[in-house]
């Protein structure tokens, strides 16, 4: 029999790993990232920075119009004008992660 060990990190992971670590009550906890989420991503939308110590920045950036191509069928097409989240990795992490 295999077992399928999930590789990614997700948010009921991590209110699970909190609720162990801390010891509330799963309401709580789930209350507490939710709201995390909601203030990242305001900031996010009102066009802040946000930097968090020994993790990164994250930052909104506008790309501009530009060709693109299908490289199965060499059809091109326009990718329109957009905003995009930027996550830059603070110098503390890099070091930990090499």
């Amino acid at each position: 029999m295999i077992i399928k060990i999930k590789q990614n990190l997700g948010k009921k992971e991590i209110t699970s790993k909190l609720r162990s670590e801390i010891g509330f009550s799963s309401h709580n906890i789930k209350k507490i990232t939710d709201d995390i989420i909601v203030i990242l991503t305001s900031n996010l939308i009102k066009n802040r920075k946000i930097i968090l110590k020994n993790l990164g920045s994250f930052k909104i950036i506008f790309k501009k119009q530009r060709d693109g191509r299908n490289p199965k069928t060499k059809e091109e097409f326009k990718i329109n004008s957009r905003n995009a989240v930027r996550f830059k990795a603070s110098e503390s992490l890099k070091k930990k992660l090499n």
